[in-house]
């Protein structure tokens, strides 16, 4: 009996293969837990949801942390997602020499739409696996945020954040690290007349 297996792959060999334009050019996606995962086109409200939740962010934060929109991370495990706003401490060469890692990471954020199961269940885990601290899902289903917090490892090897709070999006969220900043969520959900 032959047992099949998927072939997996580490974050150099999923590298390589880019260089190789194994790739489309508007293909998109991304490395979780070794396999490579085709992601689905982004819907309008999911960009205009990313679009402004970056640029607030770049407003707010100023010169006290680097915002990065839809750019990779390294995780361990061979992972490499691409999130779609990620908060990471300043660098001085800007993570020119390697992309940034858990321990530079203060938010990691996913706006979801059809990706939402996975969000909250694939990246959610991984997020909690590699000690994110705190993440933020922007679900678009539900039109509310998500905010998961305190990371943990349950008795079966599982990994989850302790902390879910609903946020609605005519309310405020603290940015964390940040305390003494704030986003209006009405400034970042799409209005249900835009969809």
């Amino acid at each position: 009996m032959t047992v099949v297996t998927a072939k997996r792959f580490t974050i150099a060999e999923y590298h390589r293969l880019g260089e190789l334009g194994f790739f489309g050019p508007d293909e998109r996606v991304e490395l979780i837990r070794g396999e490579i995962i085709q992601m689905p086109t982004k819907k309008t409200p999911h960009s205009v949801c990313n679009t402004r939740l970056v640029r607030l962010l770049i407003i707010l934060l100023g010169n006290r942390a680097i915002v990065r929109g839809q750019e990779p991370v390294i995780l361990p495990a061979d992972s490499e997602p691409q999130p779609d706003a990620v908060i990471a401490r300043n660098r001085s060469d800007e993570y020119l020499s390697s992309h940034p890692e858990p321990a530079d990471i203060l938010l990691v954020v996913e706006i979801a739409d059809s990706t939402l199961s996975y969000d909250q269940k694939t990246k959610l885990s991984l997020y909690a696996e590699d000690g994110i601290s705190d993440y933020w899902l922007f679900n678009l289903v539900d039109n509310w945020l998500e905010v998961y917090n305190e990371p943990y490892r349950d008795s079966q090897g599982k990994f989850g954040y302790r902390l879910k709070r609903i946020v609605l999006p005519d309310e405020t969220v603290a940015i964390p690290c940040f305390s003494d900043l704030s986003i209006d969520l009405s400034g970042v959900f799409p209005a249900q007349s835009d969809r």
